[in-house]
């Protein structure tokens, strides 16, 4: 049952979180066992960053991402540097208004998440928008699992706007599964 998870983006979109909130929501709630390991340039904010997440029903023997299931990207840089990397039958999940494919990769899940968040009045729960999303597509985590990790990680005023984010990218993934 071994997966392994790739998320991308630039510093500053929350990256680093979105695989600490997968990790955590699979060990801590869903019972699993998972690895986390985070990735980012030397800049605080626009350089590259990646989390890697590799989940599994057994002991993880080997803790690191080589052909990521799934490659959750949210802009063109981490589309164009790990895109090559996704397994041949694994999923592509984008930011559709961040992301343009130039080549077909994989199944590929898109969602304006960035335009929800705007909707929802704040920008930077594009990333909580991205992780419904991803749960929602994969069906990897429990919604449950997923709400609970996300519930605890962000700061107590903007839990309201979070598990908000988080429902509206989790019903869009949902539908994404049943077309």
């Amino acid at each position: 049952m071994r997966r392994e998870i790739k998320f991308g983006g630039f510093g500053g979109q929350g990256i680093i979180l979105m695989g600490n909130i997968v990790g955590k929501a699979s060990a801590k709630y869903d019972g699993k066992n998972a690895v986390f390991t985070p990735s980012y340039g030397p800049e605080a904010r626009g350089g590259a960053a990646s989390s890697n997440i590799v989940i599994d029903e057994e002991e993880i023997d080997y803790p690191y991402v080589t052909k990521p299931d799934v490659l959750v990207v949210m802009s063109q840089e981490a589309y164009e540097k790990y895109a090559p990397s996704l397994k041949d039958d694994g999923i592509l999940i984008i930011d559709e208004d961040l992301v343009h494919l130039k080549n077909g990769v994989g199944r590929v899940a898109k969602i304006p998440s960035t335009r929800i968040a705007e909707k929802l009045g704040k920008r930077i729960v594009a990333n909580i928008v991205m992780l419904g999303f991803f749960a929602g597509v994969t069906k990897l985590i429990s919604y449950k699992a997923i709400r609970k990790a996300v519930l605890e990680s962000v700061p107590p005023k903007f839990k309201e706007l979070n598990e908000e984010a988080l429902e509206k990218g989790y019903k869009y993934g949902i539908k994404w599964r049943e077309e």
